[in-house]
């Protein structure tokens, strides 16, 4: 059986902004299978935006599940996330779906992952996928000297460029959206 990998994904609150963004590249075994796979996607009118690693199939049904949790708790993102990170974890079908996703309203960063964790990560950036610690030290190292010189969004953009520069299964065909 073929490995599918791919994905970075970096998510980043700066000076009040939030913005998230991935690459766009899917690997099979050591063939580039697509190079502008669309990993982010926007919710309540842009209000959460979502990012997503692993399996594609795997991340679209969480990405709907998700959705779903969203519509029952009124919007609320964190308990959106708690409530699908319990369902995964506890649920036969979704314990075996490999993914993980970064979720984002204007205030906050989460990571969900299939352990049943929903992780607030510390110093306000989250990665994930197979760049994620080339892009989560560039982030980190660009957040902590930018002051106000640098955005959210030029932050997760450079974090992602030197990721792909370092990990093969990123590439550079990166898509970034800001939390409205």
């Amino acid at each position: 059986m073929i490995k599918i990998r791919s994905t970075t994904v970096c998510a980043v609150v700066h000076n009040g902004e939030v913005a998230i963004g991935a690459d766009g590249q899917a690997t099979m075994g050591n063939t580039v299978a697509k190079s502008n796979v669309r990993k982010i996607r926007k919710l309540q009118d842009g209000k959460i935006v979502t990012g997503f690693a692993g399996s594609t199939a795997d991340a679209f049904n969480l990405l709907e599940k998700f959705e779903e949790k969203l519509g029952a708790y009124s919007g609320s993102m964190k308990r959106a996330a708690i409530e699908l990170a319990k369902d995964w974890r506890t649920d036969r079908y979704l314990r075996k779906l490999e993914a993980m996703m970064i979720v984002a309203d204007k205030d906050e960063v989460l990571v969900i992952s299939g352990t049943g964790d929903v992780l607030e990560p510390d110093n306000q950036v989250a990665t994930i996928g197979s760049g994620s610690m080339y892009a989560q030290a560039a982030a980190l190292a660009l957040k902590k000297h930018a002051g106000d010189r640098l955005t959210a969004e030029e932050i997760v953009r450079e974090s992602l460029n030197i990721a792909a520069d370092i990990c093969i299964y990123t590439n550079h065909n990166l898509i970034i959206e800001k939390v409205s």
